[in-house]
Order: structure tokens, then sequence, then C-alpha cells
């Protein structure tokens, strides 16, 4: 498949869930609301977000090692943003500095922005109070964090690691650090269910359309040093 088929494959999907994202965070504030929140606060698909709430009830020690777990995505960004201030100082120009870490940049630039405009506007409240204080809950920030971070540990790996066991080791270890990460959030209890699904469909977009960008510019480039 050429890089320009799968740009515009990846592009198309991507805003496909950008899409959806954006009907479900309209759905969450039309759909079964009540007060069920923090203070009387509105909660939407309020059935099933308290069926589930109640199913799973609140672990807090999960919660605990998910937060703190949380610094392994921040690491892998800390990682890619070192290797891309060594390229610029090597090459002695931002433009030449590899396209998929600049892109790489750019996207962690608007994760970061995604989760800002959350708290601003905050859509619901978490199901419990944090250290005495009603947060934002929607979407699933940690969620959100780590499907957006995680993936591009694997797909930088891939195209940049000569070593087939190092590409299959990184592949098992996102594939598994990430469902473990959502599955906890998911049984913390400090989410509702919705959050959960709602970090997951814009993390996927977001991620879908940094692969559509790298596909475009991978058209206009040699392929990357191979840096592992």
């Amino acid at each position: 498949m050429s890089n320009k088929t799968q740009g515009r494959r990846e592009l198309l999907a991507g805003l496909a869930l950008l899409v959806a994202f954006a009907l479900w965070t309209a759905l969450i504030q039309c759909v079964d609301v009540q007060p069920i929140g923090q203070n009387g606060t509105n909660i939407g698909f309020a059935t099933f977000n308290t069926w589930f709430h109640e199913l799973t009830g609140v672990h807090m020690f999960v919660y605990l090692i998910t937060d703190w777990l949380g610094i392994v995505p921040i690491a892998v960004c800390l990682c890619f943003g070192a290797l891309g201030a060594v390229q610029l100082i090597r090459r002695k120009s931002l433009f030449q500095v590899d396209a998929d870490l600049l892109l790489l940049g750019v996207y962690y630039i608007l994760v970061i922005f995604g989760y800002v405009v959350f708290e601003i506007i905050p859509i619901n409240y978490r199901p419990i109070p944090i250290d005495s204080m009603m947060e934002a809950s929607y979407p699933s920030s940690t969620t959100l964090l780590v499907l957006s971070v995680m993936p591009t540990l694997k797909y930088q790996v891939d195209r940049r690691a000569k070593s087939s066991v190092l590409r299959g080791a990184t592949t098992v270890f996102t594939a598994t650090f990430s469902v473990l990460m959502v599955l906890g959030r998911l049984v913390a209890g400090v989410h509702w269910a919705t959050d959960i699904v709602g970090a997951i469909l814009l993390a996927i977009g977001l991620f879908m359309m940094y692969l559509s960008a790298v596909a475009f510019a991978d058209r206009r480039k040699v392929k990357p040093d191979t840096e592992v």
C-alpha cells in the first residue's frame, strides 16, 4: 500500500473517530441526564453509569497505582523530546529533524490541548471527590494520556529499530500496559464508564491523525535514520 493511500485511510479513520467523539460528547449531555453526580451535578447515561459504578465499586488502591503509572507515558514523551533535541543539536536546523518527530511534538501538544479544554469546560465530575475536591471527569485524562502516547512508542520503535526482538518486546509491553491501565481506570471507580469511552475515541482518533500526517510526510523524505 502506498504512503498516499495509507495516509488517506488513516486520515478518514481519524476524522471518523473524532466525529464519533464529538457525537458521544453531545449525547452525554442530553441522554438520560440525571443529578446523580457530586453535589447533584448532572450526569448523562445516568442509569448505565450508576449501574456500572455500583458494579465495580471504588478501589482507591487501583486508582493510586494507575495514577503513578501515568509517569510511564510522560517518560516516553520526554525520551522522544530528547531524541528530537539531539537531532536538532547535531543537524543545526529544526527543519533537519526527522519529520515524524516534529509531527510527534505537534501531536503531543494537541493531546495536552484536548486535556486542558475539558479541564476548563468540564462535561461532568468524578463519581467521588479526590482529596475532598470535585474534579472534572470527562474524558478520563489518564486513559487519554496512555492511549495517545503508548502507541507512538510502538510506532517509533517499529520505524527505527533494527532488532525484531526489540520491536516484538515493545509491542507486547505497549499492548499489555495500555490494556491494564484502561481496565484499571475503568474498575477503580473514580470515573464514570462513559468517561473512559470518550477518552478511547479521542485518543485513537488523534493517533490516527498523527499516522496520517507521517504517511503524507514520508512521501516527501527519505526513510528516517535508524536510531536503535
